[in-house]
């Protein structure tokens, strides 16, 4: 598969999202960045904003199996990983899967499980495998978490652990509908029979995995390379930021842009890729300082103020890295 036929396939899959979910098309592209990456996604917005709808969407589109976790104060980390059975015919025990085999495992509201459950996902983003009873499962492939989350200043959540929150490629926030989407949404209730509505799938799991491997192709020019380093190395010396992004957030951010790049068709990274990717990659990353949240600081902010820092690359020396020249 090559980045023109990618780029297509992209753009249809978008499109296939778009009859089911009203949104803006940039929300779908950065949920898709993070799914075209080999990447996990957060999602955050209040409740019955379209967040489990988008990511369903997302599955079937893509021709992917489907499983939803409902994180709850009460969950097991066996509830979400699998639990070993005891067959009473034989005297043996079996093994049972977890809801996290599938290939888009969506995690419902998981700041509502404490800590220790939240931390069973972890293993199973980071490496793809699950260890129970000391015995290590792959994961189906491809695998892609897709969480959501409601904003921590609601009732009965829990921050996210920092170590799985820099295993989220992106993070994206869904927002309200404007009135004409609004409006949208409402007309569409009114013209189908079901409660939820439903897309076609464009892919299958066998084409997921040729184009995730397409923006391993995609060329990445050196002068980009140093302006990625140095934004990651500037938000660890922003003093409204405790801890900084990580190498592991530095490297998400450049397959981000890659992954950017395929979308919209290039063989090349950008400036505006990795300008367009910054805040979904790098933002969630940073924790800051007690100060900087007392004077509403967030992470956005400070990824602002290091994007306007920071000089920027030229893009005819990317332009002529991306044709080989």
């Amino acid at each position: 598969m090559d980045i023109a036929e990618a780029s297509a396939i992209c753009s249809d899959v978008l499109d296939e999202v778009a009859t089911a979910v009203v949104a803006d098309r940039s929300f779908f592209e950065t949920v898709f960045i993070g799914v075209l990456s080999r990447g996990h996604v957060l999602l955050e917005e209040v409740p019955g904003t379209g967040k489990t709808l988008t990511a369903r969407c997302f599955a079937t589109a893509l021709g992917l199996s489907f499983s939803r976790i409902q994180f709850t104060p009460d969950l097991l980390p066996t509830d979400v990983t699998g639990s070993q059975l005891y067959d009473e015919r034989d005297g043996t025990f079996e093994f049972s899967e977890g809801p996290v085999f599938a290939n888009v495992v969506l995690g419902d509201e998981i700041n509502r499980a404490p800590a220790k459950t939240q931390a069973a996902l972890l293993e199973a983003m980071a490496e793809r495998q699950v260890t129970t009873q000391g015995e290590t499962r792959p994961l189906p492939d491809p695998f892609v978490v897709i969480a959501t989350q409601n904003p921590i200043e609601s009732e009965g959540v829990f921050p996210l652990p920092e170590a799985q929150i820099d295993r989220f490629t992106v993070k994206a926030q869904l927002g309200y509908p404007d009135h004409e989407g609004e409006i949208d949404i409402l007309r569409r209730r009114l013209d189908r029979e079901t409660r939820s509505p439903d897309v076609e799938p464009v892919l299958s799991g066998t084409q997921v995995r040729e184009l995730q491997r397409v923006p391993e192709t995609v060329r990445v020019d050196a002068d980009t390379l140093d302006y990625i380093g140095r934004l990651a190395r500037a938000t660890r010396e922003d003093r409204r930021v405790d801890v900084g992004v990580s190498p592991r957030g530095t490297q998400q951010l450049l397959e981000a842009c890659r992954a950017r790049a395929v979308m919209q068709g290039r063989g090349f990274v950008t400036p505006d890729d990795v300008k367009g990717v910054a805040h979904p990659v790098l933002a969630h990353r940073l924790v800051l300082t007690a100060d900087a949240r007392i004077n509403g600081i967030d992470g956005r902010t400070v990824v602002d103020d290091v994007l306007g820092s920071e000089p920027v690359p030229t893009v005819d020396g990317i332009e002529r890295s991306g044709n080989g020249t």
